[in-house]
């Protein structure tokens, strides 16, 4: 790994990828907790919508999808609560449409977008400097919400009616949880890409939510297992010249069920004891 860090796509590829550890270990853990893996998949794809808006408008892509993820995310919240149709639907269907938007502006950009499958599939190694500045804002953004309303976002995770009881404003609360959610997804989509954002969104909690069930806890485990899991999967990439994003969710994928056989075994082996 340290031959690789002689090259600066390199450096910026592993700055990029700790940043991205950083924002989904701590909002991960809410959408593991809360059970949002469904609505952090439809905003996702439906950013796919603002990257199509900025190729047509000619202005940076990761910019159209920072907006038009946070306008997704809180169309998405604003459905599941007040509509009287299902989470489901009313997701699949919002997600369809911001995909099919970023087609539609795609098709009406003239030309052909060289790096469109970056953002679809990730490329972290052309990550450009200007991108990492906006994944740090968006990193700090996140943290420093967090860390403000902690004890709000907990009783919102774990109770809502009692979080309602005490005078919380949920609802508001619920939203500004989304709009994190939708920058997150945006820290992420230069990483692995819009396909694979969930997957790295949810893997690192998912596997700290194996040894902890502490919120706090789980939030620096979570960040801890997506540095190791961009950096292993980076170094993997460069090494045996496959595509970054992708390796970086195999390898994640394959240690949290390395996670599961442990627990099994462990528990297999304490009941033989027994």
């Amino acid at each position: 790994m340290l031959e690789a860090l002689q090259y600066e796509f390199m450096r910026n590829a592993l700055i990029a990828g700790l940043l991205a550890a950083v924002t989904c270990g701590i909002i991960g853990c809410y959408v593991i907790v809360k059970r949002m893996v469904f609505i952090s998949g439809g905003v996702s794809h439906a950013s796919f919508g603002g990257i199509g808006l900025g190729y047509f408008l000619g202005i940076t892509p990761i910019v159209g999808a920072l907006f038009f993820t946070i306008a997704a995310a809180l169309g998405m919240g604003l459905v599941t609560r007040r509509a009287k149709i299902t989470e489901d639907t009313a997701i699949g269907i919002l997600w369809a449409m911001g995909m099919a938007v970023g087609i539609i502006f795609i098709g009406l950009t003239p030309g052909y977008p060289p790096d469109l499958m970056s953002y679809l599939f990730g490329d972290i190694l052309i990550v450009p400097p200007s991108d990492i500045i906006m994944m740090l804002i968006l990193a700090i953004i996140i943290i420093l919400v967090v860390v403000l309303l902690y004890k709000e976002f907990l009783a919102l995770s774990f109770d809502e009616e009692f979080a309602t009881v005490v005078g919380i404003p949920v609802e508001r609360l619920y939203f500004l949880l989304l709009i994190l959610i939708a920058f997150t997804v945006v820290v992420l989509i230069r990483v692995v890409g819009i396909i694979l954002v969930i997957a790295l969104l949810t893997i690192p909690a998912a596997t700290a939510r194996r040894f902890t069930h502490d919120l706090k806890k789980m939030m620096l485990l979570s960040i801890l297992f997506g540095g190791f899991f961009t950096s292993a999967g980076l170094w993997l990439s460069f090494e045996l010249d496959l595509a970054s994003g992708a390796t970086i969710i195999l390898v994640s994928g394959v240690t949290f069920l390395a996670s599961l056989f442990l627990s099994r075994l462990r528990l297999m082996t304490g009941v033989g004891r027994g």
